[in-house]
Order: structure tokens, then sequence, then C-alpha cells
């Protein structure tokens, strides 16, 4: 069964992007057949594939709003067993468009459902906001995960977040489960960082992954490269990072044997 990840967090900045891509990428490696579905306008996961929106006029847009379907959007990345439903530069107006649309909230689900799945992964880039872009991917997702930075803010925004995953369990999806929280930007230098880990740890406790994901001048320089930090500097702290975190998924989603992952 096809499991349908939303990664998600209102507030920018937080590394989702980076996040959503590395794992995409390091479950590739496994040998996972799996998608990406750019759901952000600003088109960053594409982007940070190494394509451009620009260059090509069907995508993220054309699944919620036209009768084309998921294979006609879907790009085979340079990564082997990954494949992209790019942001094109229509989806910035999505948000308007579905106010008037019947079932607005269910157009990626249906979408997905009408298509099939020939994959292990659907992974969802959410944009920073929790207009109807995000709402649809979380009542498509069968799970969300949440990346949230290391610092005092974040603390506050989660606690909207996880609101709102629970209105949408309560009455539109209620098989979407919190997969995890996942802690990026980690600055063992920082007492700050080091407090906000142990308050999240606390109140949230086995949702949080034991991997923190720290800050990484590699992470930093992949984006511009238009690759993830995974190709572009396999044994950075960045890339062994989001490796042992893609194990814990596997791991908790019961398909981490004959994983190797390197430690450090």
């Amino acid at each position: 069964m096809t499991k349908i990840i939303a990664f998600a967090n209102q507030k920018g900045g937080v590394g989702k992007t980076t996040t959503t891509i590395n794992i995409a990428t390091a479950l590739a490696a496994v040998h996972k057949k799996v998608l990406l579905i750019d759901m952000d306008p600003q088109g960053n996961a594409t982007t940070g594939l190494g394509l451009y929106g620009r260059d090509r006029k069907k995508g993220t847009y054309d699944l919620l709003l036209s009768n084309i379907t998921l294979d006609q959007l879907t790009i085979q990345t340079k990564i082997p067993g990954l494949d992209l439903v790019i942001a094109s530069p229509d989806l910035a107006g999505a948000e308007v468009e579905l106010v008037s649309v019947l079932g607005r909230e269910f157009q990626l689900q249906y979408a997905l459902k009408k298509s099939g799945s020939k994959y292990d992964y659907i992974l969802m880039d959410c944009p920073p906001s929790l207009g109807f872009l995000t709402l649809n991917a979380l009542v498509a997702a069968s799970d969300v995960i949440i990346p949230l930075q290391c610092e005092f803010y974040a603390l506050e925004g989660l606690a909207q977040l996880i609101n709102t995953i629970k209105r949408i369990q309560s009455r539109l999806n209620p098989s979407l489960n919190l997969f995890g929280i996942a802690l990026t930007m980690y600055d063992k230098r920082n007492a700050l960082c080091d407090q906000v880990a142990e308050d999240v740890k606390q109140h949230f406790k086995d949702y949080v992954f034991e991997t923190m994901i720290p800050r990484n001048v590699k992470i930093s320089e992949a984006p511009s490269h238009g690759t993830p930090v995974l190709i572009y500097d396999v044994m950075s702290s960045g890339s062994l990072a989001y490796m042992r975190l893609t194990k814990e998924i596997l791991k908790k989603n019961g398909g981490w044997q004959n994983v190797s992952v390197v430690n450090s």
C-alpha cells in the first residue's frame, strides 16, 4: 500500500522542502519507488531537484484543477526511482480558484485515487501556510511529518498546526496520522536549541524522531546546485543525518530491513 506523506508546517524557513527532497532521495536510494508532489507555489522542491516550473506548463495546478492524470504530469528526475510533479507558475492562483470548486478540500485525494499508484511513497511538500493547498495535501495524506526548527517561535506555530491536524482528522480525513516531528537546523553550540528540542520531546514524546538535522553548510549550498545534499555531498553531516532520519521512517513503517546507514 502506498504511503502518502505530507510534509507540513505553516512557518517558513524550517527546512521543510530540504527535508522532503532529501528523504525522497534517500528512499529512492534504497530502491523505493517515490513520487514527490510540489504543492508550494514557490516551487522550491522543483528547483531543488534541478527542474524549473517556468520551463514546463503542466504540474500540480493541473492535477488539482483539470482532468489531466497523474501519469501525464510526472517527470522522471535525475535520481533513479524518484519522480516529480512540479509546481508550475499557475499554482500561485490555485488557492483563489479552489474557493469556488465543489469538494475543494478533496481535489488532490480524488486525483490520486483516480490515477491509482505505482509508488511505494508519495511525498508532498506543502506551502508555508494553512490554505487550501495544504488542506488538500492533508486530506489526501495517510500521514503527516512536521519539520520543526529548533527555535522558540517554532513552538508557537506547532500548537496551531497540531490543532489543524486534529480538526482535519475529525471532519475530513479520520485516517490521517501524525507520523512524526523532525527537528531541523539543530546547533549543538546553542543552548536554546537544546532547550527547544527537550521541550518538544517532553511534550510529544514518541512522535519526535531521534535524529535531529544539524545546521550544515552543505545543506545550505545544495539547492543552488539544483540537487539534494545527499547527492551534493553524501558524506556531509547533513547527508548522514537525513539517511538516519530516513531509516527511522522506514523502521516505523515496517520496511527498514537490509537498509544500511552510515553513523556519525
